[in-house]
């Protein structure tokens, strides 16, 4: 082996092993730029070892080199202390919590509040059920003089220009055929709308559906549910 080949070896020996354990991208190895004091110790152990083997005069000088070798080795490394994604020389925000967006010179992105969408408001309901006051007639869409009486009351909500259309649902209790009910919550629903229309409300705002005993919001097993079932709903729009 020449002698320009005997002094490279220890030099190419501590490069190799800086150049394995410093770090160009996410920061995990524990050698890199700002550790060069800890590289150039390293470099002139391994060069020093090295230069041993073939004299006490080539430690010196290898030890010597390799020092310098693996303080500039580690000098030139890029490492990512902080694990933000950016390499520690051009990170300006080098402490960024983890976990925390960053621009790409490592920085905070600005946070803004998430949008949030309204929901759009539902229809008013107004519920008229025979808990309160008999709507109806026995077996009958005939209105009573009470269910009369509360409809009047709500002529001067229902005619208020904020109120565009108002839809009139009936609703039975579960006793009886399904069918019937159907078509007696059809007949009720329109009795409502038509008194509505004789005590002044626009035809065109008004509608009415019948859905039988399909929605209860009681229980049908007793007389105090059945009566919550027996209902007129105005919606609302």
């Amino acid at each position: 082996m020449s002698v320009l080949s005997k002094a490279a070896l220890p030099l190419l020996v501590a490069a190799s092993l800086l150049s394995g354990c410093a770090t160009h991208s996410d920061g995990s190895a524990p050698l890199n730029q700002r550790t060069w004091p800890i590289c150039s110790v390293i470099g002139g152990l391994v060069g020093g070892g090295l230069g041993a083997i073939e004299s006490s005069a080539w430690a010196a000088g290898a030890g010597a080199a390799g020092a310098i070798a693996g303080g500039l080795i580690c000098y030139a490394q890029d490492g990512d202390e902080d694990e933000d994604g950016v390499f520690d020389r051009r990170d300006n925000c080098p402490d960024t919590p983890a976990n925390t967006p960053v621009s790409h010179t490592g920085c905070p992105l600005p946070q803004y509040p998430e949008k949030t969408v309204e929901a759009a408001a539902g229809p008013e309901v107004i519920t008229l059920d025979d808990k309160g006051a008999v709507m109806f007639a026995f077996d009958s869409a005939e209105l009573t003089e009470g269910a009369r009486s509360q409809l009047q009351g709500l002529m001067g909500k229902l005619n208020d220009a904020s109120v565009h259309s108002v839809k009139v649902i009936g609703h039975t209790d579960s006793q009886g055929a399904d069918a019937y009910n159907q078509e007696l919550s059809e007949r009720r629903a329109a009795s409502v709308a038509e008194y509505l229309i004789s005590q002044g409300l626009a035809a065109s705002k008004v509608t009415s559906q019948g859905r039988g005993e399909s929605q209860p919001v009681a229980d049908n097993d007793t007389e105090e549910g059945r009566a919550q079932n027996r209902r007129v709903e105005l919606h609302l729009n």
